[in-house]
């Protein structure tokens, strides 16, 4: 038995939210990372993606298997089921994710400063 995802694992404020850096769509980066430790059903994937509906989760996974990122695997039986797993294309996404990611974590206070002085501008523009 596997371990379950953590619910937390992309909290509002985990700087992954903030990664300028798109790999696919808006949540691939957060699909190819909850895909890290093997597969995952599509219920397993809600867990720590809550905040995105199953409509879009669905369109991110479907474009990362059209990229060869992502592999789904449907397992009939008894109980039918399909499962997402990254490729070894997917895999090798990793590593430039690790380095996004530590860098928007070492620049997340400007990063949130930028994005504040930004709306704060817009506002009072328009």
């Amino acid at each position: 038995m596997r371990e379950p995802l953590p619910a937390d694992m992309f909290d509002k404020l985990c700087p992954s939210s903030l990664n300028p850096i798109r790999f696919g769509d808006k949540w691939a980066a957060l699909v190819i990372r909850s895909l890290e430790q093997g597969p995952r059903r599509f219920s397993e994937l809600r867990v720590p993606l809550s905040r995105v509906t199953p409509k879009v989760l669905t369109r991110s996974l479907r474009s990362l298997e059209r990229d060869g990122l992502v592999k789904r695997t449907v397992h009939a039986g008894p109980t039918p089921h399909v499962e997402y797993e990254l490729t070894p294309l997917g895999h090798s996404m990793l590593r430039p994710l690790a380095a996004a990611c530590a860098w928007t974590a070492e620049h997340w206070d400007e990063l949130l400063d930028a994005r504040e002085a930004y709306d704060n501008a817009a506002r009072q523009t328009g």
